[in-house]
């Protein structure tokens, strides 16, 4: 019972954001069979950030925005080095 117990207390955000996750997909379905679309796509985008929400917690990805910046740097140094790297006379559409 105690180990039960302590692996609801560690796993309650997991636990929430996969009930969460369940909720919208269920709202979702609902409302579109309702013909409320504006509705069902409001859910279906609490349904998404429950699910990244969950992943981050199970790779134990903590949010901050100290890690924001570094990714917003790492990714703009990213973008950079494949840019120079293009020719000059490329093709824009």
């Amino acid at each position: 019972m105690a180990t039960l117990t302590t692996s609801l207390i560690v796993m309650r955000w997991e636990l929430l954001s996969a009930v969460m996750m369940f909720f919208a997909s269920t709202m979702k379905i609902r409302l579109r069979q309702n013909s409320h679309h504006v509705m069902a796509l409001l859910c279906g985008g609490i349904g998404v950030g429950m699910s990244c929400w969950f992943v981050t917690g199970l790779l134990g990805i903590t949010l901050s925005m100290e890690n924001l910046h570094n990714f917003m740097e790492i990714s703009k140094n990213a973008f950079i080095q494949v840019m120079s790297q293009a020719p000059a006379d490329w093709p824009m559409p």
